[in-house]
């Protein structure tokens, strides 16, 4: 067999090195026998480990390489109302004329609840938008929203205050500020190849897609070259019928349930039903109590699917693991909040519900299956920092936030280890399986002890290299 890449001397984790033969996207062969023939490519991992490509399993492309190219507008680089003014102004003096300013990961604990005034007095004449950590509210000056309000007046994303003036304060009214403010060409080829440079291999988009044009940038992307991994998308309930652009693969029904306007039972229901005669499974999400026990409710009523997923599970009360269980779903979890986010949660979440974030060991010691993600831009994009946070349960300052919760380093680094269409079943390097591979420069077990990405060599998918950190 004539390989189209062949890596040498890798380390499995197992008694002695191997070579690892890969034809047209497959390994074809694994062993200490495997040799490079003149005509093959080698790749060395010179005693390094190998293992299956990092899979993020919850992240938003376009939102996250549009904030490769933002201001950042909250902790840990932005703290306090000075330092935000700072930034939002070097940011005016640099843009050309009419450009908008686009500001991300702002959090109250910066300036206080943000408004169009406190920004006017920043910024009073370009328009500027500055989006909330949680992704689902921006905020804008008044030049801005000048705008939205002249072809957006009436959405009821519009906060007002009692005298019906809009605050600048607008909750999934995404489209309609791009509609103003134009859409970002989205830098995804630099996104791809940070992603790359860090072991990952392949991305589950978690965007609720209403409209199956908008993945037409991220599938050009991929047919060009200029986005490496393999990429699977979520749709909204608008879209369950869509069909996958050439390129991409189709993931679950995304189902956003919001807490201030929460879904209706039968509603819920209805959607699953949709996606069920569409042959597709649903994905929820869930970041409260009553978000989780309404979406295991409908799923109960109408029917599991092993393939559904519960997205985030921010707070799981034990009393709700057996019903996961039951259902088989799996718990697209964000343990890098630990980390980014965790002295916040110190300090606002109820005491009852500490022990309940983010959980992990305890809900795979119940038999519910779990997986990660990063919900990056909203989350640390370096899958690595997920990995170590998932095992440490350390937050910035060093307090540890449901130290029962921390994964031994092998199980936390299979958070990411899954398929997409099973995130909880991992891959392994094998002969069969996808030759999407991450090599270290260090031997398995100190691989595994250190959950380093500064460690990565090399990352292959569908055995073409796509990053040599050498």
């Amino acid at each position: 067999m004539v390989a189209d890449l062949v890596i040498t001397a890798a380390d499995l984790g197992r008694d002695q090195l191997v070579g690892i033969a890969i034809a047209a996207g497959t390994i074809r062969e694994v062993g200490p026998q495997v040799a490079a023939r003149p005509q093959d490519r080698v790749l060395d991992a010179a005693g390094g480990a190998v293992l299956p490509g990092l899979h993020d399993h919850h992240v938003h492309l376009y939102s996250a390489a549009a904030a490769l190219q933002s201001v950042a507008a909250g902790p840990p680089a932005v703290r306090g109302a000075a330092r935000l003014a700072a930034v939002l102004r070097q940011a005016d003096r640099r843009l050309p004329a009419g450009a908008w300013i686009r500001a991300v990961g702002y959090h109250e604990s910066v300036a206080g609840w943000l408004d169009r005034d406190q920004l006017d007095r920043i910024v009073p004449a370009r328009p500027v938008r500055v989006q909330h950590r949680s992704g689902s509210q921006w905020i804008l000056n008044s030049a801005g929203l000048h705008q939205v309000l002249a072809t957006t007046p009436d959405h009821p994303g519009i906060e007002r205050d009692d005298t019906g003036r809009a605050t600048g304060r607008l909750v999934r009214m995404d489209d309609c500020i791009q509609a103003v403010a134009g859409r970002q060409e989205p830098g995804l080829a630099a996104l791809s190849q940070q992603a790359a440079r860090l072991g990952i291999t392949g991305f589950t988009d978690a965007t609720p897609f209403a409209d199956p044009d908008a993945l037409g940038a991220i599938a050009a992307a991929r047919a060009d070259g200029r986005l490496r991994q393999k990429v699977t998308v979520m749709t909204g309930p608008e879209a369950t019928e869509a069909r996958c652009p050439p390129g991409l693969e189709l993931g679950p029904v995304k189902v956003l349930l919001d807490e201030d306007a929460l879904m209706g039972f039968d509603e819920l229901c209805d959607l699953v039903r949709r996606a069920r005669r569409a042959g597709r499974p649903v994905a929820v999400h869930c970041v409260t109590r009553a978000q989780l026990v309404l979406a295991l409710s409908a799923l109960e009523a109408v029917g599991g699917c092993e393939r559904d997923r519960i997205e985030h599970a921010a707070v799981v009360p034990p009393e709700l693991d057996a019903t996961l269980r039951r259902l088989g779903v799996t718990v697209v979890t964000n343990p890098g909040f630990v980390l980014a986010r965790g002295d916040d949660y110190l300090a606002e979440v109820e005491p009852e519900d500490l022990a309940h974030l983010y959980r992990c060991r305890s809900l795979a010691l119940a038999g519910v299956k779990v997986a990660a993600g990063t919900d990056a831009p909203f989350g640390p994009a370096d899958p690595w920092v997920l990995v170590r946070a998932a095992a440490t349960r350390s937050t910035r300052s060093g307090h540890v936030l449901g130290p029962a919760e921390a994964l031994d380093h092998r199980q936390a680094l299979g958070l990411l280890l899954g398929w997409a269409s099973r995130p909880a079943t991992e891959r392994s390097v094998a002969p069969g399986q996808p030759a999407d591979l991450c090599v270290l420069s260090v031997p398995f077990a100190d691989a595994i002890g250190s959950l380093d990405g500064d460690q990565v060599v090399a990352t292959v998918v569908a055995g073409a290299v796509v990053a040599d950190n050498r």
